[in-house]
């Protein structure tokens, strides 16, 4: 039974959407233009920039009195309502799981935000289990995250396969642990010449119909 180790935001879960949605609200809530979206979505990078960084630029650009901590929330809270499990990707996940794969995520986050999301979703009756960094104390591409995955879930790291969107912390973390990898290219060209992933697609089904088709015997 071989590890299917899936990153959360963008992979499992459509962040980008939600976060879109939620951002056009509280720009009109404050008085802000539509077009400040693009720069609002530029700060957040994605989710990689810290969330208190986030909440420090809103108040300094809009010179709003609310306290960082309570924009914090808002950013935490107000994505994830937006936030819906595609009922495509809970197919595919089942699909794997009856086909022998072992579902687990693997991300980096805040543990109270990432794990609101997979259980808010309904994500946690289609994974085995997930690791996030904050909790885990380390995060990808560290291979030990992986390694952690591998011993929470009880199955050698031999064989998984890691499926994600980011090309430092999901490519390069397969490759730094010696595994193979799905990116989701997410309408990006692959740029990094220090590594590639095995197989590039354009999202989750896809890539769990590659691993799947998958020809080699490594795991078996």
């Amino acid at each position: 039974m071989p590890l299917l180790l899936l990153n959360l935001d963008n992979t499992l879960l459509d962040r980008d959407g939600p976060f879109r949605t939620w951002g056009a609200r509280f720009l009109e809530g404050v008085g802000a233009p539509p077009t400040d979206l693009d720069w609002l979505v530029s700060v957040d990078a994605d989710g990689l920039t810290n969330r208190w960084d986030v909440a420090d630029a809103i108040r300094d650009r809009y010179g709003l009195r609310m306290p960082s901590i309570d924009l914090v929330d808002e950013l935490h809270d107000g994505v994830v309502a937006h936030m819906r499990l595609d009922p495509l990707v809970a197919c595919a996940l089942r699909i794997a799981a009856d086909a022998g794969w072992v579902p687990v995520v693997v991300t980096n986050g805040a543990a109270r935000q990432q794990d609101t999301k997979i259980r808010t979703t309904g994500l946690d009756r289609y994974v085995a289990d997930w690791v996030i960094s904050e909790e885990a104390g380390v995060s990808k591409p560290n291979p030990r995250i992986f390694a952690l995955a591998a011993q929470r879930a009880r199955i050698p790291l031999r064989g998984a396969w890691v499926v994600g969107d980011s090309p430092e912390a999901d490519i390069g973390g397969a490759t730094a642990v010696g595994l193979p990898s799905v990116w989701l290219h997410r309408g990006r060209r692959w740029s990094d010449p220090r590594f590639a992933p095995t197989r590039v697609e354009d999202g989750l089904i896809p890539a769990v119909a590659a691993v799947l088709a998958d020809p080699s015997d490594h795991w078996r």
